[in-house]
Formats: C-alpha cells, sequence, structure tokens
C-alpha cells in the first residue's frame, strides 16, 4: 500500500511556523556543487542540492519546493552560497547529539507480555505525524482539545529514520527542540531554554502521559520515504536492535516512550525502493528487537494489507515475526488512487469486495483473512481506518470504474484531502465495498465517515480484531468525530 507516500505528499506542503530561527550557513564560493536538485526526490534534513550556481541544504522533509524560491529565513532550504566544480560534497545526515546508552537488557526472544487496554478490551491508535507541527499546524495540544486523548490507547509517533541500518532522528527540532508558549503547551507551562530541558513534541508527549497516564507512546521508525535502511538492518539485526534501543532511550527523553513500531515497506518486496533480503529478514528484525527491548516493552509493527494471492504478505514470513509483536496494523487503506491518475475511479479503503474492483485482493477483508490463515491471532491484528480521502477529476461517472484524467486538487497535494475538508467539500454520494464516495463537478473521492466507520468497527468486533488504528490525527475534525466513532464502534 502507500500510506506512506501519502504522508510523503503531505509533508511535501511543509511550512514552518514561528519558532527558532534555522540559522542560515553560508558555505565558501569555491565550494564544489552539489547533485543538481529534482522536483520529483525527496529530501531529508541535512541533504543538499545545488541549483543556480548555488548549494542549498534541507532543512527538513521537502519535494517539489525549488530551493531558490524556498530559501528564506523560514523556510526548508537554506542558501550556502554559491558553488562551482562538479565534485558534490557530502550529504549529512540529521543533526543529532551521542545518546546516553542505558544497560543492554539479555532478555529472551519470547512472546511479548501484553496488558489489556481500558477500552472494553479494545485497543485505539492514533499516528501523529512528525511534520503536522509545521504547516498543518497540528500540535499534541490538539489530542487534548479535540477530546481524541481521552479516547486513545497508544499513539504512534511518525518517524524516525533508519540511515544506515540504524534508528535516528527524523527531525530534531520537530522532535525535542522547538519552544512551546504556554498557550500552546499541553499543561499551559511554556518551554525553556534551560541546558538539559525537553522541548518539541517529545517535551509536549511526556507532559500529555501526566495527563493521561494510560496513554502507550510508541516510536515508528521507517514509512515509505524512510524504509531504505531496513535492508541494512537486515543484514546485523542485533546492530539496529541496540542503535533503536539506545535512541529510544535516550537520556534526554527517557521516559517519553514505552516502545518501537517498525514500518517497514517492504520486507522481500518493493515500496519506494526495493529490498531481497529474503523471506525470513522481517522475523530476523522483529526478534532481535524483542531480545533487546524485552518482555515487557510494547513493540508493534505496521505491515502491507495486500490480500492477493502471492502479493506482499505472501513474500515474507510476517507470522514469525508477529508472534513476537504486542500489535500489527495491517494498513488497510490506500489501496486505490491517484498514483494511476487515469483511474479506473476506486474506494481506497474497501472493506469487502465488490463487482468491478481493480485488483483482487486489495480490500481489508482479504488481508485480514490471510493474515489469519498464516497463524496470526485477530487479537494482534488492528483494522486501518484514513482519516483522509482519495481523489481524481475529469471524471463523468458517479459510481466507481470511471476514467479520470489525473488527480484532484487538494489543500496539500492533489489527490489528497483531510475528511474535515471532504465532509463540506464534497459529501457523499454513494456507498461501496464498506466506505463511501462522492462525485462533486468532475471530482471524485473516496473516505470514510462516521457512518462507514461504525459498520467497520462492527466488523473488528465481529473478527474478534484488537481493535483499530488510524493515519493520522490532523485529517479528523475540530472535536474529534472519526476517533469517537471508532472508540463508539468499538465500545
Amino acid at each position: 500500500m502507500k500510506k506512506s507516500l501519502r504522508r510523503a505528499l503531505w509533508a511535501g506542503a511543509i511550512v514552518a511556523v514561528a519558532g527558532a530561527a534555522v540559522p542560515v550557513v553560508q558555505a565558501s564560493a569555491a565550494a564544489a556543487c552539489a547533485p543538481a536538485w529534482s522536483s520529483t526526490a525527496v529530501y531529508v534534513g541535512g541533504n543538499s542540492a545545488s541549483q543556480n550556481g548555488h548549494n542549498y541544504n534541507a532543512k527538513w522533509w521537502t519535494q517539489n519546493e525549488s530551493p531558490a524560491t524556498h530559501s528564506g529565513q523560514w523556510d526548508v532550504w537554506a542558501d550556502q552560497g554559491t558553488c562551482g566544480g562538479t565534485t558534490p560534497p557530502p550529504t549529512t545526515a540529521p543533526p543529532t547529539t551521542a545518546p546516553t546508552t542505558k544497560p543492554p537488557t539479555t532478555a529472551p526472544t519470547t512472546a511479548p507480555t501484553t496488558q489489556p487496554p481500558g477500552n472494553g478490551g479494545k485497543n485505539v491508535v492514533g499516528y501523529f505525524a512528525e511534520w503536522g507541527v509545521y504547516g498543518r499546524n497540528y500540535h499534541v495540544k490538539n489530542l487534548v482539545t479535540s477530546g481524541s486523548a481521552a479516547k486513545l490507547t497508544h499513539i504512534l509517533y511518525a518517524f524516525g529514520n533508519t540511515t544506515g541500518g540504524q534508528c535516528s532522528i527524523g527531525d530534531s527540532y520537530a522532535d525535542y527542540d522547538k519552544a512551546y508558549t504556554a498557550a500552546d503547551s499541553v499543561d499551559g507551562v511554556a518551554d525553556t531554554w534551560d541546558a538539559g530541558a525537553l522541548r518539541g513534541s517529545f517535551g509536549q508527549l511526556k507532559k500529555l502521559k501526566k495527563l493521561y497516564p494510560n496513554i502507550k507512546v510508541i516510536w515508528s521508525f521507517g514509512g515509505w520515504t524512510w524504509s531504505g535502511g531496513f535492508t541494512q538492518a537486515a543484514a546485523n539485526p542485533t546492530a539496529f536492535a541496540n542503535s533503536c534501543y539506545n535512541l529510544v532511550h535516550d537520556s534526554r527523553w527517557d521516559g517519553v516512550f514505552d516502545g518501537i513500531d517498525i514500518d517497514w515497506e517492504y520486507p522481500n518486496a518493493c515500496g519506494l525502493s526495493c529490498d531481497s533480503s529474503g523471506p525470513d529478514a522481517y522475523n530476523k528484525v522483529i526478534s532481535a528487537l524483542r531480545t533487546k527491548f524485552g518482555s515487557s516493552a510494547v513493540i508493534t509493527s505496521a505491515i502491507s494489507a495486500d490480500g492477493s494471492n502471492g502479493g506482499k504478505l505472501d513474500v515474507a514470513d510476517y507470522a514469525s515475526g508477529i508472534s513476537k509483536l504486542n500489535l500489527v496494523f495491517p494498513m488497510t487503506y490506500d489501496y486505490f488512487g491517484a498514483f494511476a491518475p487515469q483511474g479506473p475511479t476506486a474506494p481506497h479503503s474497501p472493506l469487502t469486495s465488490y463487482s468491478g474492483i481493480p485488483t483482487a485482493g486489495f480490500y481489508s477483508d482479504a488481508a485480514i483473512q490471510k493474515l489469519k490463515s498464516k497463524g496470526v491471532p485477530a487479537s494482534k491484528m488492528l483494522l486501518g481506518i484514513g482519516f483522509y480521502g482519495r481523489g481524481w477529476t475529469g471524471v463523468t461517472q458517479s459510481a466507481p470504474g470511471g476514467s479520470a484524467t489525473g488527480a484532484a486538487p487538494g489543500t496539500y497535494e492533489a489527490g489528497i484531502e483531510d475528511y474535515k475538508v471532504l465532509k463540506n467539500s464534497c459529501p457523499p454520494t454513494g456507498t461501496v465495498g464498506g466506505t463511501s464516495y462522492s462525485k462533486c463537478g468532475s471530482n471524485w473521492w473516496s473516505y470514510d465517515t462516521p457512518g462507514t466507520i461504525t459498520s467497520k468497527m462492527t466488523y473488528a468486533k465481529n473478527q474478534g480484531l484488537g481493535g483499530a488504528f488510524f493515519w493520522e490525527f490532523s485529517g479528523d475534525t475540530s472535536n474529534g468525530e472519526l476517533i469517537s466513532a471508532i472508540k463508539n464502534g468499538l465500545g
């Protein structure tokens, strides 16, 4: 699936908000030019590119934002000055301070100890997107004001990087450096610049846990953009697990995270990049993490929801890895979308099959049943819900299966829009496969509503699933309509 492609697309619209200025460092005019900037390439914090005779360094995630026009004080690129020559300077990794290592654990590779959630035995798990604090202006405090925090069992913080087969920081400014005012802070207390003070989303999550001690916070690593490092991790799972443990338990934010989540897209298959580590690689990585973190840690994983014969779920030994997990999140959304610009139009998160579905096995129930057939316990599986829609334009047919000319316009990226926008701009006109769709003018969208979510939660209960998870908080309304439907539907 392309869940994290959506993450990447949304992230491309990031614009920094008021906060500490990121200093612009001028490089020598004699510096060699970095590789030429490409509008289609994905750049992350520390990556270099050149344009119009200047070198630029990316401050955070970006795609299709020209350095020449996005290098102001508060913008994504830092102008490093003029350049010449053809030898590119090295691309630096995101800045981090060496972590303080805790004494290693030596727990055996055993099944985890799973504590029952406080929601009638069902889990409600939501992704908090690291980059949402920028253009989306969505912060940890919004979990409180929307009423979402009171409905949660777990928060997945997305994402940490996997550079060089090691767990590493994704965005240090958003993670632990951004200073929050009293008005924007969870507890009404402003962040300080005192030595050792924890700021950023990590600091806010720590405050949130004091108010809601039942919530477990899990640091998710990888995603669509940063899954490439898992190939190297699979070559030395022990070294990977050690790096992850040291980072999750770094003394600067120790106590924020209750565990780790692995979002590998995809083991022994292709996502943004292709992996050929073999069918046992996923199990080896998860086993090494369980050995290092111990049986009491929360370890989870987002996995493919490809229910087709011979698809992604069939090319890796997911079942063995899942046996060491507390929970697993089949990504039962992004089956279809305007990444196929001419269509056919189809709901991106169908629960069941329907006549005319473009690809057999691309629906939620197919993935759930396939995983059950592989021996995965239903109680470990959560059903995935998208708090957004996918859409096409140039569509004349109201029912699914129509042709299109491209992606429908979206606030952050074409082809994608939040539920909170779509509920008003393009209300549902029909349902298919257990989810809704709508046609407005020549635009065609599919997305879940409180009503379709309620039906999906009935399915989750009937199947004995462990609850539901969703991507991601900022797509919901300010009063949490969708998370309320999940919570109430599971209750």
